[in-house]
């Protein structure tokens, strides 16, 4: 194994969590980034004062193994919150997640989502899961369904839910017994439902800390390094005014559609899999604030259709180091794709307008700073090509010694913890045939 050379293209969680598994194995990879910093999406930057990450990036640990992993890397520099996390919906604020706080909303929609959920329950032997659409019907029952989780995951998703699958969503959406949403239609639920009940967050300077951390202690991360091509049949990658790099095993973290630009020889089956991929982007507005605003609050959901982003948080809400002493920073999350496209030149003062409209910042939160992030690659969409698709091209990249990893090479929804394990798991896998 110590003969054989490894590549990992991408220095985002999972590419620096595999490099960093092998090399405590005694294996070293060779990591190339294309950015000047590593860290992928799990990236912040400074900006007058303020700490803004690349959109929300919160750690959730469901393992304690990757607790005790983060712990020792980031050295002290890790607080434990515990969640606050809302809905603005019906003019009013309702605790996460909606299902388990009724109380807090119009009586009439309360009851109807009450006696929808217990019609759903009572009929859950026919529950379904066809697809997203039927499974939120059948879990949630109707009310619940129209008022939160259907229009919210429209708007977040970008496509029809009739046409997603939802393996993922055992994890990522908290289903709640019948008694614990009972209980909550009476008064205000605070029970840590959810894998992110709690969450972990650097106290100093955001959470490119984490990544930061990985790459110390790897050493060697190449930056700046444009992947111009990934020749199969040579085993060798070509990367922009640096030349070519032979490879025995390639890990692939950069996003799977990437492939049909950069790597040859693609077979016409594996092609098409590959455009048959579907995702959204999300454009990441972070702004530095005047004044101190939605006091502690870590993260909002807007399922309504007239408010152009799904979600706002609020980095000082995170840590005091995020901002300047009484001063704010949050970021807003728009979801788009080619069913639901932005205008960029205008989404920044749309978003603007839909804060202040909304009440989420006031007109004494006069804003410092502006940052704008165009994320191409969200999440992957679970349509009903997902598997079959995603399938193919992952045995194909396997038989040519390319092993995926982490939410892009994979396509997988994970959260941070999920890359971090992932990367251990593939750094496993390899060591185990040496």
């Amino acid at each position: 194994m110590a003969k054989k050379k490894i590549i990992i293209l991408g220095a985002g969680l999972a590419g620096l969590s595999a490099a960093w598994h092998l090399k405590e194995k005694g294996i070293q990879a060779a990591v190339f980034e294309k950015e000047d910093t590593a860290g992928g999406l799990c990236r912040s930057k400074e900006a007058n004062g303020f700490i803004f990450d690349y959109d929300g990036h919160l750690l959730h640990f469901q393992n304690n193994y990757t607790l005790e992993l983060v712990k020792k890397l980031l050295k002290g520099n890790l607080v434990r919150h515990e969640r606050s996390a809302w809905i603005n919906h019906f003019g009013t604020f309702s605790r996460y997640p909606f299902q388990a706080n009724l109380s807090a909303l119009p009586k009439p929609i309360a009851n109807e989502c009450l006696w929808g959920f217990i019609h759903a329950t009572n009929s859950r032997a026919n529950s379904s899961k066809a697809n997203f659409l039927k499974w939120i019907n059948a879990t949630f029952g109707k009310g619940i369904a129209k008022h939160f989780m259907i229009p919210y995951n429209k708007k977040f998703w970008t496509v029809p839910l009739s046409r997603m699958s939802c393996p993922w969503t055992d994890k990522f959406v908290p289903q709640l017994g019948l008694s614990e949403v009972v209980n909550g239609f009476f008064e205000e639920n605070g029970n840590h439902f959810g894998y992110n009940a709690f969450f972990w967050y650097p106290a100093k300077g955001g959470i490119i800390q984490l990544p930061q951390a990985f790459e110390k202690q790897i050493g060697g991360v190449s930056k700046n390094c444009c992947i111009s091509g990934i020749d199969l049949k040579k085993k060798e990658i070509a990367i922009k005014g640096r030349g070519k790099e032979k490879f025995d095993i390639l890990i692939l973290t950069i996003p799977l559609p990437e492939l049909i630009r950069i790597a040859k020889p693609l077979p016409d089956k594996i092609l098409s899999s590959l455009n048959k991929l579907r995702w959204n982007s999300i454009f990441n507005l972070n702004l530095g604030l005047e004044g101190r605003c939605q006091e502690g609050k870590h993260w909002v959901y807007f399922p309504q259709k007239d408010i152009v982003f799904f979600r706002a948080g609020f980095f000082h809400n995170f840590s005091n180091n995020a901002a300047p002493h009484g001063k704010s920073s949050l970021y807003a999350e728009v979801s788009y794709s080619k069913n639901k496209p932005v205008n960029r030149k205008k989404i920044t003062k749309h978003i603007l307008d839909d804060l202040y409209k909304i009440g989420i910042i006031s007109k004494k939160n006069r804003v410092l700073v502006i940052d704008e992030n165009d994320i191409k690659y969200g999440y992957p969409v679970y349509d009903g090509n997902y598997n079959r698709e995603t399938t193919a091209i992952k045995e194909f990249l396997s038989s040519n010694n390319v092993i995926t990893c982490g939410r892009y090479g994979s396509w997988k929804y994970m959260s941070m913890e999920d890359a971090i394990l992932d990367g251990r798991q593939i750094a496993s896998s390899i060591y185990g045939q040496g």
